[in-house]
């Protein structure tokens, strides 16, 4: 078996604004840019986007930040409004100096500002929040691209996190259907005939991170199509990325 990847950017779709149905948006957009989407597919999308259909966006210019957060925002540098929304969207604060403010979201991840940006956000203090449920966004994006195109891709949201103990940034998955989002290794033999103990691959951060490579942030293009993951491509949703974190017990930096 022939293994590879093809990974082709989605070109043409608009400024996405609350309530738009993004699956048929991003088919369109695969035809116009010369791909026929297919049951073996996976279609990685911005996190930004989904958080912009789903009316995931906030004018800082309404938000009245509390004592904690004018604290903390005036230790960091940071605009307290900003950080009275992360604060908001955490369940805990993880870190808090250097101007870093590294907390846990409501939706489990460990990042950055509770991944809230105003990057790509139309509006001059507008910023965009994680989807509640990005798992379920992107369930409710494959039943919309099954609907308009007839085939059932993986799709996955992906956003771009920091990484401990090493410099730069990457694309991550933060929700996930129709994708085995971890191949676990252990058990398995390597082409020596020694025993893998330890190796999974992170199947849905790889292909979120290979993704991220087929476009420019500047050029606004919010979908890729990766092919060649069929054999990682499931036909049920499956649990998502939420099978990604690591459990609180099994974290030693915690």
């Amino acid at each position: 078996m022939r293994l590879g990847l093809e990974i082709v950017a989605v070109t043409g779709l608009p400024e996405i604004r609350e309530g738009d149905d993004l699956g048929p948006l991003i088919a369109s957009g695969a035809e116009a840019s010369d791909v026929q989407l297919t049951d073996g597919d996976a279609v990685v999308v911005a996190q930004k986007i989904v958080s912009k259909a789903e009316g995931r966006t906030r004018d800082l210019a309404g938000v009245e930040p509390s004592e904690r957060a004018s604290e903390l925002a005036h230790g960091l540098g940071k605009d307290p409004r900003l950080v009275e929304l992360i604060l908001s969207e955490s369940v805990r604060v993880v870190r808090a100096e250097r101007d870093v403010l590294i907390v846990e979201t409501r939706q489990g991840w460990i990042c950055a500002n509770a991944g809230i940006d105003a990057s790509n956000v139309p509006g001059g203090e507008t910023v965009a929040l994680l989807p509640v449920d990005p798992d379920a966004s992107a369930r409710r994006l494959r039943a919309e691209l099954a609907a308009v195109a007839d085939v059932s891709p993986a799709v996955l949201v992906a956003d771009t996190f920091g990484r401990p103990w090493r410099l730069g940034q990457t694309d991550v998955a933060i929700g996930c259907a129709g994708l085995e989002v971890l191949d676990d290794w252990r058990g398995r033999g390597d082409q020596h005939g020694r025993t893998l103990k330890a190796t999974t691959v992170a199947v849905a951060d790889e292909l979120a991170a290979a993704a991220d490579l087929a476009r420019n942030k500047a050029d606004g293009v919010p979908a890729v199509v990766v092919r060649g993951a069929e054999r990682w491509v499931t036909s049920d949703d499956g649990p998502g990325a939420a099978l990604i974190r690591r459990a609180a017990e099994d974290d030693l930096f915690r």
